[in-house]
Formats: C-alpha cells, structure tokens, sequence
C-alpha cells in the first residue's frame, strides 16, 4: 500500500474556498478553490454518465486551459485514470498511444477536430470541450462526491515518455508520486498558499502537470494558465510571479528579447529549469539580472523532480543539478554494477516512494528498467563531487568514445555555447576509421550572427582536450525537440559535414 491522498479538490474547498485556484491568461476567466471543488465534482458525475468506469482510461486531447485540471481531478473521484495526448502528434502516431491505453472516452478541444475524428473508430465515445455540451453537461449534472481517500498506490495517470531515444512508453504515475513530487517541489522552491505561478508546459508531458502546477494547488496557490508558451504574455506576467519553472529553449527566448534587460524580476523568488541542462552561460546571463536559476534533475519515473540545485549552489557550482530530494536515494553505478568513486561518471539510480512502479502494459520494459534491489536505472551519466552535488554528464546512449577516451557530448555542448556565436548545439558521436569515433556538432547560431565551421572547431581547440573537439560541423536552423525542450538527437543525420578537422 501508498501513501493515500485525501481528495484535493475537497480539502482544498474547505481549507481556502475563496482564493483564486485558476486563471485563464488569455480571458482573465477565474476559478477559486470551492469552484474548483464543484467544477471537478461535476465533471465525475459527467464521465460517470459516459459509461466511465473505476480503472478506466479516459484521453484528453488539448492545449493547456482550466478545464483539464477539472476532468484530471474528477478522473481522481472516480478512481479513473487520465491519459493526456500529445496534440503535436499526428493521427498516425496517435492512433497505435490509443490502441495501448484503450480509452473509454477521448476529451478534446477546438484545435484537435481533426485528430479527434481520426481516433474516432478506436475511441468513439467523445466529448468537445468547445461545442457548448461540457458546460452544458456541468450545469445539468450534480456533483458526484467521491470518497475522501484516494489510494496511493492506485494509478491516477499515464504519461507517454517523450521519446528522445526511441517509441514512448506510458509511465505510470500513482497517487503517491503526486504526493512525494508536491512534497519536493514545496521545499524546493517555497510553494505556499501565497504562490503565484504560471502554467504553459504541455500538459502531456509531466512537467506540465507535476511542475509546478499540480504542487501550487495542493498548497492552495494560484496558476495562471496559459495555452502554451507565449513570450509576450510570459515577459507582462513575470513580474507578478513568485516561482517560475521553464525548459532552457525558454530561458533562452526570454534572454533574447530586448526587454529582458529592463524586466523588474524582484518580485520571483524562485527559478528552475529542467528537462535539459541550462548552459553555463545562460545561468550567467540572468545571474546578471540577479536571478538565480537553480537547475533540477529528474523523469517522469521519478515524479519527476529528483534534484534541484540549492540557491546557494546555483553560482558557485554551475552545472550541477544539486542534491537528491529528501524522499529519494541515488547511487551512481559502475558498468560492473558497483558504485563509483566520488568524482567518476557512472550510471544514475534511484529509488524511493516517488518512483514509478513500471509501464503500462509492459512488463518486459518494467523489468529492465529496474535492478533486482527496485533502484531504478535512469540511463543518464552522472558523477558526485566531495560536497554531495550531482552533475549530470549526459545519456550513456549519447557518449562515445574516440581514440580510447570517453566522450560526453553535454560538456561540449557548454562548451560551444560559450561562442558567443552560437545559440545552441548538440553533438553525437559518428564514425571515424583513425579514432573509432568523433564528435559531430549540430550548432545553431544566434539570430543575425554568423560563424564558419572551421573558427567553432578553433574556439573548441581553446576550451576543449583534443579528443572532445568535435571534427564535423553543421549548421542548422532549428532543432527538432521533445514537448520537454530537449533535442531528439536520434533525428539528427550527420549526413554532410560542414567542416572537418
């Protein structure tokens, strides 16, 4: 058995009833706690209506907006569970997540017609939240009360993996994980009552829902929520914040805009970043600010959030993503099983009551994904330095080795970012008949400047021992990324070097 949640929405009614729980960015539309309560009560009664059934699935299919908290929390009364899609997907790749999960129902809005239509033949009881009937049917419907306890270990959702390295998988996310994640997230960053945030991450991907959305309700803060990101909008709402958590593309697209130089930020107390490292010379650009972006670590098998960089430690270590989170134990892990030396990169694993229990539907990947102990091994490279904080070095999918020497792509990848003509770079490792392997960097450059691949691959001889200088250069426009803002190498053809050393 889990730990067991008391039902939010309730106790948050009757703890705060009158605070502000919601705010639509775009309409201004609010939602307080009691109506929150209310809404989600409604919404169970909705589902039960439509043959939804404890343990069934029920699909949501839209944009970030107030009405998937509603259906997220009234699936939690029912005992059923939620299964965000990925709106960026098309109907193909949508068509096998939905055959997996079986939902009973698909809930969708206005920009996912299509989609929708598509689906219809796997999931053909639907509901639009656009058409006029879900408000219809939350006004006709009583509210359905579930019981107070939800069961901690009993599965609330299935988040689909965002898929760097090869087919997504659901995790499972239980009652439980929510409860260690808020518990984290609440120390981490000082989430209270009083905390205003914004929500603009995809809502199938956990961050969106886990960070820091999800930790600010249960503590009876206020989200705004927005669409998606938005940098106008972001850059007018920042100033009244006082916990902001992005991905690094939109650390980046807000350090670019010209009116980040005369932004009051004082107000925001509290700044992460995860789903992929922040570059060095990004935390120093809003350390100029006075801003200190504390970078996080985590999965969405652990909740996610696993580490998160002290202030304290966010300047005088950059780079590290801090110390493991109060409910978590970790070991980094030798190829031979054993733990390593303090300062030696080896294989991240964790283990603790926010970890997934496993996939769905898939007991094989389950098994892998876990050591005979339950340490769950993340694929990720790290190492610990003599004051307990972790770096995390990158995928062990992602290192190669060239002349003997391992090689791991993130830290040329700061490297790079330090020219001050690159925006942005991401390296892997190709063949080569003299060294086994070398570096091949993709490099996107800042807007309006200009580099050749010859002087990054000099920059590189100036920063970089000679075997972690990458020998091909490619220019690109943009990157193609996950809903988490991390680069899918895997999509990435070193087909045509732009320059060899």
């Amino acid at each position: 058995m889990g730990v067991d949640l008391i039902d939010i929405t309730a106790k948050r009614a009757a703890l705060t009833p009158d605070r502000i729980a919601l705010l639509d960015a775009l309409s201004g539309r609010t939602v307080t706690y009691r109506q929150l309560e209310d809404r989600s009560a409604r919404c169970a009664a909705v589902l039960r209506a439509q043959g939804v059934r404890r343990g069934d699935r029920v699909a949501v299919l839209c944009r970030n907006r107030i009405e998937f908290f509603e259906i997220m929390f009234a699936c939690a009364k029912l005992g059923a569970i939620l299964a965000p899609l990925n709106w960026r997907a098309p109907a193909p790749e949508l068509l096998p997540v939905a055959a997996d999960c079986t939902p009973k129902l698909l809930i969708f809005g206005r920009e996912d017609v299509v989609s929708a239509a598509a689906l219809a033949a796997q999931i053909p009881t639907q509901l639009a939240l656009d058409s006029g009937a879900y408000e219809a049917l939350l006004t006709q419907t009583q509210p359905l009360r579930s019981e107070s306890r939800w069961l901690g270990d009993a599965t609330w959702m299935l988040m689909y993996t965002s898929g760097t390295t090869g087919e997504p998988k659901a995790v499972i996310q239980t009652y439980q994980m929510s409860a260690v994640n808020a518990f984290h997230v609440m120390q981490a960053f000082g989430v209270g009552e009083h905390t205003r945030t914004i929500n603009f991450l995809p809502l199938f991907h956990t961050a969106g829902i886990q960070l820091i959305t999800l930790p600010t309700l249960m503590a009876g803060g206020r989200v705004d929520v927005l669409p998606g990101f938005d940098l106008d909008l972001a850059l007018g709402l920042l100033p009244e914040l006082d916990v902001f958590f992005a991905v690094p593309a939109v650390y980046q697209q807000l350090a670019l805009d010209p009116r980040f130089e005369t932004l009051d930020l004082s107000r925001v107390r509290a700044w992460g970043c995860g789903g992929a490292p922040l570059p060095d010379v990004l935390v120093e650009r809003y350390a100029a600010k006075g801003v200190r972006v504390c970078n996080g670590y985590g999965m969405t098998e652990t909740g996610p959030t696993a580490f998160v960089a002290h202030r304290d430690d966010a300047l005088t270590k950059i780079g590290s993503v801090g110390k493991p989170q109060m409910l978590l134990d970790v070991r980094i892990v030798g190829a031979d099983g054993r733990d390593v030396t303090e300062g030696e990169a080896g294989e991240v694993w964790m283990r603790g009551p926010g970890v997934t229990p496993g996939y769905w539907n898939q007991p094989d990947a389950t098994a892998r994904a876990f050591s005979e102990e339950g340490w769950l091994k993340s694929g990720d490279l790290g190492r610990r330095d003599s004051d307990g904080c972790y770096y995390i070095v990158g995928r062990i999918k992602d290192m190669f080795i060239s002349g003997g020497e391992n090689v791991y792509p993130a830290e040329v990848e700061n490297a790079l970012a330090r020219h001050p003509a690159v925006l942005e770079a991401a390296v892997i490792g190709v063949a080569d008949e003299t060294w086994g392997e070398v570096g091949h960097a993709f490099v996107q450059l800042r807007p309006g400047a200009a580099a050749t691949a010859a002087g990054v691959i000099q920059f590189c001889r100036t920063n970089l021992a000679g075997y972690k200088i990458p020998r091909h250069i490619t220019f690109v426009d943009e990157f193609p990324r996950t809903a988490a803002g991390k680069i899918r190498k895997h999509l990435l053809a070193p087909a045509q070097p732009g320059a060899a050393g």
